[in-house]
């Protein structure tokens, strides 16, 4: 399952992602594209009301659009995120969503347990200002890929003075997006 969490439609997320899904399918693997932008939401992300931690389900109680999502990724060998970097870090509408995965982990002590310590990580993550810009998303990332004892790979395409949606003119930076759909769904 892939998470994009760009707010724009046709932005560089968008190409990057359609590339790596295409790498993915040449590979025979089956791939759902989830925009979490565009998802309906009850709440501004996860409330900490803790009830998906007091019940012995792994599932987010808050009724909307994010939690029939959420109660999907399970089914998935891979989760993927997708987004372009704000302020070195996630979109916020990513993040809406991403905070809402607290609901498929349950820690008796340090050890997590549930549906997302089944899974492989991965992360797209597009960025101006060059490398140093994605070096703090990478981080972010890794380090919840290390605390639930998964594999976590990335995909960190820096750009410099280019506007939403050059990436797609970009035929390096597209191939690159394929073969790392390729590896992700060869493994």
């Amino acid at each position: 399952m892939v998470l994009t969490g760009s707010p724009r439609k046709n932005g560089n997320t968008a190409a990057l992602v359609a590339r790596f899904v295409a790498g993915c399918r040449s590979k025979g693997a089956k791939v759902e594209v989830v925009d979490a932008a565009r998802l309906k939401y009850k709440t501004n992300g996860c409330i900490a009301c803790m009830a998906c931690q007091k019940s012995r389900y792994f599932r987010c109680v808050i009724k909307d659009e994010a939690s029939k999502i959420l109660a999907r990724i399970p089914g998935f060998d891979v989760l993927v995120i997708a987004s372009p970097v704000y302020t070195f870090g996630p979109s916020a509408q990513i993040k809406m969503l991403l905070d809402r995965t607290y609901s498929l982990v349950k820690c008796q002590g340090a050890v997590p347990a549930g549906p997302l310590t089944k899974m492989r990580f991965a992360l797209i993550a597009s960025a101006g200002g060059g490398p140093e810009a994605l070096v703090p998303i990478r981080l972010t990332f890794a380090a919840s890929a290390r605390f639930l004892g998964i594999k976590f790979d990335s995909l960190l395409i820096p750009f410099s003075g280019e506007s939403s949606g050059t990436l797609a003119d970009r035929p390096e930076v597209l191939a690159s997006a394929l073969a790392f759909g390729e590896r992700v769904a060869g493994r």
